[in-house]
C-alpha cells in the first residue's frame, strides 16, 4: 500500500493544507469539489503544489506531523525545491 503526505494552496499561495492519504488522486479530488468540509473548503484550497510517496503509515504519520510543524518559511521552501513556480501538479 502506498501513502501520501501532500501540500496544497490556495490559488496565490497564501494558504496552504499538509495532509496524508492512501489515495492522493481521490483526496485532492475531493478536496477540489469540496467534499470535505471545513478549512480547505473555506479557504479554497486544492491546489497540490507537492507530495512525498511512502510505503509505512505509520513513517506518513509521522512526517505530515513533523512537516505541520514547521515553519511557514521551511515549508515554503519544501514547495519550492520539487515544484519552484507553485504549479497545480494535478496538471501536469
Amino acid at each position: 500500500m502506498q501513502y501520501y503526505v501532500y501540500i496544497l494552496s490556495n490559488w496565490n499561495g497564501k494558504v496552504i493544507y499538509v495532509g496524508m492519504t492512501n489515495n492522493l488522486e481521490r483526496r485532492v479530488n475531493e478536496h477540489k469539489s469540496g467534499e470535505i468540509e471545513g478549512f480547505t473548503k473555506k479557504y479554497r484550497v486544492h491546489k497540490l503544489v507537492y507530495f512525498e510517496t511512502m510505503d509505512d503509515v505509520r513513517r506518513a504519520i509521522e512526517r505530515e506531523k513533523e512537516i505541520k510543524g514547521w515553519s511557514r518559511a521551511k515549508k515554503n521552501a519544501l514547495i519550492a525545491a520539487l515544484n519552484p513556480d507553485w504549479h497545480d501538479l494535478c496538471e501536469e
